[in-house]
């Protein structure tokens, strides 16, 4: 998994083999990958994920979306 990917070729794969329908494959994956990039953000605000705010992670993205606009697509964490 590079930094930028926030769910691995494995990991797709056996949601892919999962026993699920497509909006739940959706689901998964989308559940997955927020958790890695919640704990991103909740380690650029040294705390744990719980104690995230819903402010802290629109800032967190405001930030993100700045850095591109600044410095080009490929300056922030997500790349898209």
């Amino acid at each position: 998994m590079t930094p930028e990917q926030f769910l691995t070729e494995a990991e797709s794969l056996e949601v892919d083999q999962a026993l699920l329908g497509n909006a739940e494959k959706f689901l998964t994956r989308l559940t997955l990958s927020s958790r890695r990039l919640l704990k991103l953000i909740a380690e650029h605000y040294d705390c744990s994920i719980e104690e995230l705010t819903h402010q802290q992670i629109i800032t967190w993205f405001e930030q993100d979306a700045k850095l591109k606009q600044e410095q080009g697509p490929s300056a922030g964490v997500l790349r898209w």
